[in-house]
């Protein structure tokens, strides 16, 4: 059962890492606010029949502000990442995305006064060096679309700090689905007033499909029950392998290259990655759920 379950986690990094193909393919029509408005609203529409409707019915009134708190974060995050899908590609967009994992033990530090193990503090500069790398493949210039993944990464490490802190008191399953259709409405009432309202085309059907049914539907299931037979080390690990399989998809399906120096920050921020999560992958106690939202 634990090799079934360690399996099904690496299909969901498979998809997770093969969705910023999608996203790519999507940031290529210049679509933003109205391809995250479908996708998410669609999620939720996939996820919603695993939710009880006692659940519903019986939810306090305190969960229906977290729920708002960690949608916008989610609407910030994803519109951001999704906007640099516009001018970066959809490996950048992987490994960028995936500082937010070395972000919330130093946003935790100055915001909550929560001292950082020693190791989170090497993390941060092995991320950031590998960023810098990655995004400028040695040479002092930033592209946009970087830029706006890193930024979007800090939103990523508050809406994965508001779930540890107060998701966890509610309903697992009616927190995600509100916090998904909050994230969609938001996107959709920007994307009113933002861009212009033009038909989809099957390239970003299929993107929008994707990305909401296995992306987040099918992998969010899958995690929940692999979750429940495999040790949390494990699926730290494998989860963590999104952003590598973000630049394998990019490169076979989207003819993305990296030049060496690039490839070397990749492995900066990969390492940084498995640093933060060092010292709770020897305890035993790494909270992996958050890692399901926001793909």
């Amino acid at each position: 059962m634990r090799l079934k379950a360690d399996l099904t986690l690496l299909l969901v990094a498979i998809i997770w890492g093969s969705a910023f193909v999608a996203q790519r393919v999507a940031g290529q029509m210049g679509s933003v606010y109205q391809f995250n408005a479908a996708r998410y609203l669609l999620a939720a529409l996939v996820v919603l029949p695993f939710v009880k409707r006692n659940d519903v019915l019986s939810m306090p009134r305190e969960q229906y502000k977290w729920m708002f708190v960690a949608g916008f974060f989610l609407f910030v995050g994803s519109a951001l990442q999704q906007a640099g899908m516009v001018y970066t590609t959809a490996g950048n967009a992987g490994f960028i995305t995936a500082l937010y994992v070395v972000l919330v033990p130093i946003v935790l530090f100055f915001v909550w006064g929560e001292r950082p193990h020693w190791l989170s503090i090497v993390a941060v500069f092995l991320a950031g060096t590998g960023a810098f790398l990655l995004s400028t493949g040695g040479r002092f210039e930033v592209r946009a679309g970087d830029a706006l993944e890193l930024v979007g990464a800090l939103f990523w490490t508050f809406h994965v700090i508001v779930l540890g802190k107060h998701a966890s008191k509610f309903e697992a399953m009616s927190f995600s689905v509100g916090q998904l259709i909050i994230c969609g409405l938001l996107n959709l009432g920007v994307g009113i007033f933002t861009e212009l309202l033009t038909g989809f085309s099957w390239p970003m059907i299929f993107a929008i499909a994707y990305t909401a049914f296995f992306s987040l539907g099918l992998c969010y299931t899958l995690q929940v029950w692999a979750q429940r037979h495999t040790p949390p080390a494990d699926a730290a690990l494998l989860l963590s392998l999104e952003s590598v399989f973000a630049v394998l998809s990019g490169w076979l399906l989207l003819n993305e290259t990296l030049i060496a120096i690039q490839i070397f920050g990749c492995v900066l921020i990969f390492i940084a990655v498995l640093m933060s999560q060092f010292k709770e992958w020897t305890s035993g106690k790494i909270d992996t759920n958050h890692l399901v939202e926001g793909r």
